[in-house]
């Protein structure tokens, strides 16, 4: 019993032995581990709060070591939440508030029995063998230091707000604290990939990496970081990987491999971090899945009107600084209404999903497919004078025609679609050159639909075939 009070401790130490327990005193709680250390009791009994040593700091170093490590210890302090907290994060077998005799004795018991049931007879050295007790404690107070340093750095990565973002930050930290060939984790629910390695050995690494982590080729996306932190060495100790956890639920897997001579604690370095990295990898993930949404249209994949505007306003005023032409194509599928009303919602869901897919394989990558609202979509094509623009939306309204798009029974649904099309000019603003545009667009469904109109200042003009302009090329590569 570690007690700094003697008038405290010894009227304990009486109450305990009338009980029938043999109670050896200590005033100091560093004399008492020591004690405790060189022949191991059955149980320990110490205050939460003492000068030299916490019972916090008693029961890792107990627990750290393998002659300790079942010993139980009760901790006895002042009532409170937290102290009720700290004795349970410490790994004490119970917290009795001072002053209650009967649940001190009932705790003694339970701890009694069950370390009757755990003795294994004999007593083991752990990994300090050799060293004074006063410096094995000094040791595993600075691993426990050194642990709750690594976990808030850790923690911190939560407002990384992106796995890449996260990934590089962890990459650099890591690199401080200990020296390795690569380092890699895995996230699931998304897949995704971060590779730390030096780009003399990147592929050897991934190759290791993958096998550590049980990964097939070819998956997941990547995102890599390539320098000199990470050491070049062709071979070396095996990869040290642990699994990454949210709750109870597995959300991904951290891998190292170290670099010769191994340290020894390389292995809990990983596992401390993997512990902690799940509440960080989970908030970047949310903060990304969140921005995603914010910027996406769920039915097709699309950029949705509002982020499709802020690309776009920032396109518009580069084309004017640089005098570059800038179309906008907006389109309008025909008679959409009769489609829901006559086949059901679903059908039209359908048909939206494929005239998405269908306008991002028509344009260059450098164009931007957005759904602007409804059944209409809008189309930005860069670096494109008018009738240029006019070519590409002409062709795109022959390929919704012959599309063919079926519902969940196999019939198809004929589809056709009305396009206007208007070319940026001197400083209109985005807004300005979108509603041209539109009024084409009207123009087109007001003269039978299934048609391209252009806007030639306030005048919606009709498709001509036979123009000399040449459209832009359009591989099948196109920014959704």
């Amino acid at each position: 019993m570690i007690d700094p009070n003697d008038a405290g401790r010894a009227l304990l130490a009486e109450r305990l032995k009338l009980q029938g327990f043999d109670i050896h005193e200590c005033g100091d709680g560093a004399d008492g581990a020591i004690r405790a250390l060189e022949a191991p009791p059955a149980a320990v009994i110490a205050d939460l709060s003492m000068p030299s040593i916490s019972g916090v700091q008693l029961c890792r170093l107990l627990r750290s070591e393998p002659g300790t490590s079942r010993v139980p210890v009760i901790l006895r302090g002042l009532e409170g939440r937290r102290n009720h907290f700290w004795a349970e994060q410490a790994g004490a077998f119970a917290y009795v508030v001072k002053g209650r005799m009967g649940e001190l004795v009932r705790a003694l018991r339970r701890a009694l029995e069950r370390r009757s049931l755990e003795e294994d007879g004999f007593f083991v050295m752990g990994s300090t063998e050799g060293l004074d007790v006063r410096d094995r404690i000094a040791t595993h107070l600075d691993a426990a230091l050194f642990e709750s340093v690594i976990a808030a750095e850790v923690r911190q990565l939560g407002a990384s707000e992106s796995f890449d973002r996260l990934f590089d930050l962890l990459s650099q930290f890591l690199s401080q604290v200990t020296t390795y060939r690569w380092m890699a984790v895995l996230r699931h629910e998304p897949h995704r990939l971060g590779m730390h390695s030096n780009p003399k050995t990147q592929k050897p690494a991934l190759e290791e990496a993958r096998r550590a982590l049980g990964l097939a080729d070819g998956a997941p996306a990547m995102v890599t970081v390539e320098d000199d932190d990470a050491v070049a060495d062709a071979e070396g100790p095996p990869a040290v990987a642990a699994p990454i956890h949210f709750g109870e639920r597995m959300i991904g897997a951290l891998a190292m491999a170290p670099r010769a001579p191994a340290h020894p604690n390389d292995g809990v370095l990983v596992k401390t971090i993997a512990r902690e990295l799940g509440g960080a990898l989970r908030m970047a993930t949310l903060v990304e899945e969140s921005r995603v949404m914010a910027t996406i249209d769920p039915l097709t994949g699309l950029l949705n009107r509002r982020a499709f505007l802020e690309w776009g306003t920032r396109e518009a005023n580069r084309s004017s600084r640089y005098k570059d032409p800038f179309c906008m194509l907006l389109l309008d599928v025909d008679h959409f209404k009769l489609i829901n009303d006559q086949r059901g919602h679903a059908v039209g869901d359908t048909v939206l999903s494929a005239l998405a897919r269908l306008l991002t394989s028509s344009v260059r990558s450098c164009d931007v497919v957005a759904r602007w609202g409804g059944e209409e979509f809008v189309i930005a094509v860069p670096s494109t004078s008018q009738d240029g623009a006019m070519l590409l939306a002409e062709r795109i309204r022959q390929g919704v025609e012959e599309h063919e798009i079926v519902d969940a029974n196999g019939h198809r649904v004929q589809v056709t679609a009305s396009f206007g099309v208007a070319q940026l000019a001197g400083h209109e603003s985005l807004e300005e050159l979108i509603d041209r545009a539109d009024r084409a667009m009207y123009g087109a469904k007001s003269a039978g639909r299934n048609r391209v109109f252009s806007m030639t200042e306030e005048t919606a003009v009709p498709f001509t075939p036979g123009r000399t302009a040449e459209p832009p090329a359009h591989p099948s590569n196109g920014t959704a």
